[in-house]
């Protein structure tokens, strides 16, 4: 028996893991899939998210799991945060798994990386800045089609109608690693080959930019846990083959 822990990413919360989680329960598994806090808050709820207030949030759910090993996963946005997590608390956590995520060198913010980055039209048309500015939300007429255009329309229409705003701040901060603590955990790379948010070319750019992942491919689009969640649950078990509590 394992502990998964899956973060969620940019605009979506814990519920976007439904699917996946269930499967993994009926392995026999722990999961935890939760909302990370400000989400979708006020604009003052909004600006007081911090990265390393995210961290300090995950690496106690890691260091409070009832089963060994655990299981660290990040979808999109989440990398950073799971990246940040297992900085803070490498003892915690047996393996990271990178969901067509943001995996970051040290001192590299998301912002940082897109500069280098081919533009991305239906990405930078997605979301527009929240009231006060201190968050961002999804405004594109037809998110779906950007974030999960291989899940069944009822699916994605759903999740859609679900997302909330993000906290800006996080695409400018830079992740803080080291190869001591973060890179001493083995890590798997879930790249998805039809990802409109973050393009294979990205995402193969990241590793990179960070070398020594497992990597598995998936023929999925942003969202797997929407369009092929069986493929992903059985993408995350192989996470538990390269932790060292195995």
């Amino acid at each position: 028996m394992a502990t998964f822990i899956l973060v969620h990413g940019a605009w979506h919360g814990g519920w976007c893991f439904d699917q996946v989680a269930a499967l993994l329960r009926k392995e026999g598994h722990d999961v935890f899939a939760p909302d990370l806090p400000g989400m979708g808050g006020s604009e003052a709820e909004l600006a007081a998210v911090t990265l390393q207030g995210w961290a300090d949030f995950v690496a106690k759910l890691c260091r409070d799991a009832p089963s060994r090993p655990v299981v660290l996963a990040g979808h999109s946005r989440g990398g950073i945060v799971i990246s940040q997590a297992a900085e803070t608390a490498p003892e915690a956590i047996d393996a990271l798994v990178y969901i067509c995520a943001m995996m970051l060198p040290d001192g590299m913010s998301r912002a940082t990386f897109r500069d280098g980055e081919p533009r991305n039209i239906q990405y930078e048309t997605l979301a527009s800045p929240t009231v006060g500015g201190n968050g961002t939300i999804v405004t594109a007429s037809d998110p779906a089609q950007i974030f999960a255009q291989r899940a069944h329309p009822d699916l994605s229409s759903a999740a859609m109608a679900r997302l909330v705003a993000e906290p800006e701040s996080l695409r400018l901060t830079p992740v803080s690693v080291s190869p001591e603590r973060w890179g001493a955990i083995p890590r798997l790379y879930i790249e998805c080959a039809d990802d409109r948010v973050i393009p294979l070319a990205s995402q193969r750019r990241m590793q990179r930019l960070c070398p020594g992942s497992h990597v598995l491919t998936l023929d999925a689009d942003h969202s797997p846990f929407l369009s092929c969640p069986g493929e992903l649950a059985r993408s995350l078990l192989k996470a538990i083959d390269i932790s060292p509590s195995d």
